[in-house]
C-alpha cells in the first residue's frame, strides 16, 4: 500500500520569511487593544518608584520606603496569578473593571496615609490592597495576541513586540513619576498612577471584541486533559525562578539609583539613569524581535541570562555617573532576550486555557523579586555604604542562572499523555499507547 505522504527534497526546502513588526501590526483588530492596553499598563511602571519617593519623603528612610513598596509587590505577586485564572474562566472585563476601581481607591488611600505621617503598619495595611488589585494588563494583551495568532509564526514577533512595549513603559513611567514627585509634590506620582490606572483600565476593558472567549480553551486540543493550574507545568516553575531574578534587577536598580543620585545632590537624574537602563532593554527587545533566530528559545534564554548575571554583578563597582549609566545600559540590553524567550516558551509549554494565568505567574514573579529587592536594597543603603544596594541584582540573578542551567531540560514541551494534538493535516487525535 502506497503512502500518500510526500516530502519535498531537503535541498529545495526554504524557510518561510521572518514575519516582521509591520505584518504583526496589520493583524485585524490589533490596534483596538494595543492602544488602550499601552495606556492601561503605563501606571505599572510608576507604582514602585512613586511609593519609594513618597514614603522616603515622609519618613526619611529608604528602608521604610522599600518595605512599603515591597508589601505592595508581594501582595501583587500572590494575587496576580489568581486574577489571571479568573480572567481565563470569567473573562478579562469581569476581572479588570472591579480591579481598577479597587486599585484607585487603595492607592489614593495609601497616599493620604503617607502624607498624614501615619505609622508604618498603616502604610503596610494600605499597601496590601494596592498591590493585590494591580491590573495585569500585559498578560491580558499577550493572551489576546495568543487568540488572534494561534499557530502563526507571528507569535514570537508578538512576544518581542510586547517586551518592547513593556520596556517603553519602564522608560516613560519612572521618568514621569520622578518628575512629578520632584518638581510638583512627592504625592503627585502615586496620585497620577491611580488615575491613569482607572482611565486606562476602563478603556481597555471596553474592548470586548478582542478579549479571549471564556470557553475558548475548549477549542484547543490541550483542553482535552483536565484543566489544572499553569503552576503544575514544570517549565513554568523554572521560568518563575528566572523571572524572580529579573525582578531583583528592577527593584535593586530603582532603590539604588534613587539613593545614588540623592547622595550626589542630583535626585532629578534618578529617572534619567533608570530611563537609560530601560532604554537598553527596549532597544534590545526590538532587535530580538526582528532577528530570524536559529538557536532554540532554551539556548537563547540561557545565553541572555548569563549576560544579565554578568553585567548585573558589576553594578556595585560603579562610582561615577557615566560608568553607572553604561553598566545600566548593558544590564537593560541583557534583560530583553530573557523576557522575550520566557514569554515565548509559555506559548509552547502551557495550554491556551491557562496562558493568562501563566503570564501572570511570570509577571507576579517579577513583582515578587522586585519587592524583595527594594526591601533589601533599602536596608543596605540605610545601613551600609552608598551603592551597597547594587549588590542585590547580583544576588538575584546568579542563583537564578544556576537554577536555569540545572533545570533547562524542563523547558522542553512534553507531549500530552492522553492524546496527540492534531497536526497540520488536521487528523483526529489518537490515543497514546
Amino acid at each position: 500500500m502506497e503512502s500518500t505522504v510526500t516530502t519535498e527534497p531537503a535541498g529545495k526546502r526554504q524557510a518561510p520569511p521572518r514575519p516582521g513588526y509591520g505584518q504583526l501590526l496589520r493583524t485585524r483588530g490589533a490596534w483596538t487593544f494595543l492602544v488602550p492596553g499601552f495606556a492601561a499598563r503605563q501606571p505599572f511602571a510608576m507604582l514602585t518608584i512613586s511609593i519609594v519617593l513618597l514614603v522616603r519623603h515622609t519618613t526619611g528612610s529608604y528602608g521604610a520606603a522599600g518595605a512599603a513598596a515591597a508589601v505592595t509587590g508581594v501582595s501583587m505577586a500572590l494575587c496576580a496569578p489568581y486574577g489571571g485564572r479568573l480572567a481565563d474562566r470569567y473573562g478579562q472585563r469581569a476581572v479588570l473593571v472591579p480591579g481598577v476601581v479597587v486599585h484607585t481607591v487603595a492607592a489614593l488611600g495609601l497616599t493620604a496615609l503617607a502624607l498624614s505621617h501615619a505609622p508604618l503598619w498603616a502604610l503596610f495595611a494600605a499597601a496590601v490592597p494596592t498591590g493585590a488589585s494591580v491590573p495585569q494588563v500585559g498578560p491580558m494583551v499577550r493572551a489576546r495576541w495568543g487568540v488572534k495568532l494561534q499557530g502563526s509564526p507571528l507569535m514570537s514577533t508578538a512576544a518581542a513586540f510586547e517586551s518592547v512595549t513593556d520596556e517603553l513603559t519602564f522608560v516613560v513611567g519612572p521618568l514621569l513619576a520622578t518628575a512629578l514627585c520632584t518638581t510638583v509634590t512627592p504625592s503627585a506620582g502615586l496620585v497620577t498612577e491611580a488615575l491613569l490606572t482607572l482611565v486606562g483600565g476602563l478603556l481597555f476593558a471596553a474592548q470586548r471584541g478582542t478579549q479571549p472567549s471564556v470557553d475558548a480553551h475548549t477549542a484547543d486540543e490541550h483542553a482535552r486533559v483536565p484543566h489544572t493550574s499553569a503552576l503544575r507545568v514544570p517549565g513554568v516553575r523554572v521560568l518563575i525562578v528566572t523571572f524572580l531574578g529579573i525582578g531583583a534587577v528592577f527593584g535593586g536598580m530603582q532603590v539604588s539609583l534613587a539613593a545614588f543620585t540623592e547622595s550626589i545632590g542630583e535626585p532629578g537624574l534618578n529617572g534619567v539613569l533608570y530611563g537609560v537602563f530601560a532604554a537598553g532593554n527596549m532597544l534590545s527587545g526590538f532587535v530580538c524581535g526582528a532577528i530570524a533566530w536559529r538557536a532554540s528559545p532554551r539556548r537563547r534564554l540561557a545565553v541572555g541570562y548569563a549576560g544579565l548575571a554578568l553585567t548585573a554583578s558589576a553594578l556595585w563597582t560603579a562610582h561615577s555617573l557615566p560608568l553607572l549609566a553604561g553598566l545600566g545600559l548593558l544590564v537593560g540590553v541583557c534583560i530583553a532576550p530573557a523576557l522575550i524567550t520566557g514569554y515565548t516558551l509559555v506559548e509552547s509549554l502551557v495550554p491556551a486555557g491557562a496562558r493568562t494565568e501563566a503570564f501572570t505567574w511570570l509577571t507576579g514573579a517579577v513583582a515578587l523579586g522586585q519587592a524583595a529587592a527594594v526591601t533589601v536594597a533599602g536596608q543596605l543603603e540605610d545601613r551600609l555604604w552608598g551603592g551597597a544596594g547594587f549588590l542585590v541584582p547580583m544576588a538575584g540573578t546568579v542563583p537564578a542562572l544556576a537554577t536555569l542551567l540545572l533545570l533547562r531540560s524542563r523547558l522542553v514541551p512534553r507531549p500530552l499523555n492522553r492524546t496527540v494534538a492534531r497536526g497540520v493535516g488536521h487528523r483526529a487525535p489518537v490515543a497514546v499507547d
